[in-house]
């Protein structure tokens, strides 16, 4: 837009027209060159943020290897410390298992002792059983005897009482048909007390 016209221009006089005054350098010669300006502002503000933004990232920068450092560091001595949980409950387990082996080895020794035991006590009780039984048939067998040759001893004595008597009975009967009383009675006496003599 035209700047309006005033009334010295008109008359010829000269006018002084306003002058922008800009940051800039002065070359030789007198000559003055505007300076270049980025989103208004020059180029010493842009040095400085540059330089701001330089110092930053070195100390964001030079912080960061030491808490990635850091952060390994912690996340090994947590792998590391959960190892050697890991081989404290291995440890504990193995423990564990020998133990329980032990107990079933020596429980297996309790069992096969208590088996051999036991039929080493069925052994012997079934020798004496037998042994039992042989003396108590062997002492069956010899009352037996006993009572067997007791009733033939027995029977022996009855038969020879009873041949005795009918002996006895017989010459008693001879001795009388054939002599007379007194003898009769003498022969009878001697003859019984030849049989008693006999008998016993």
């Amino acid at each position: 837009m035209a700047e309006p016209v005033t009334n010295a221009e008109i008359a010829g006089a000269p006018v002084e027209t306003p002058v922008q005054t800009h940051a800039g350098t002065e070359v030789a010669g007198g000559e003055h060159h505007a300076e270049a300006t980025l989103l208004g502002q020059g180029a010493e503000f842009w040095v400085y943020v540059s330089m701001a933004i330089f110092f930053a990232a070195a100390i964001i920068f030079g912080k960061l290897p030491q808490r990635i450092t850091g952060a390994l560091d912690s996340r090994i001595a947590g792998v590391k410390r959960q190892l050697d949980e890991a081989k404290a409950v291995r440890a504990e387990a193995e423990a564990l298992l020998a133990d329980a082996n032990r107990r079933r080895d020596a429980a297996t020794k309790d069992a096969e002792a208590i088996v051999a035991r036991a039929r080493a006590e069925a052994a012997e009780l079934v020798a004496e059983s037998q042994k039992a039984a042989a003396l108590t048939i062997e002492r069956r067998t010899a009352a037996a005897e006993a009572k067997i040759a007791a009733a033939e001893r027995a029977a022996e004595a009855d038969l020879r009482a009873d041949v005795a008597r009918r002996v006895t009975a017989a010459a008693t009967a001879l001795i009388t048909a054939r002599a007379d009383t007194a003898l009769q009675s003498k022969l009878t006496d001697d003859a019984i007390a030849g049989l008693e003599r006999r008998l016993h």
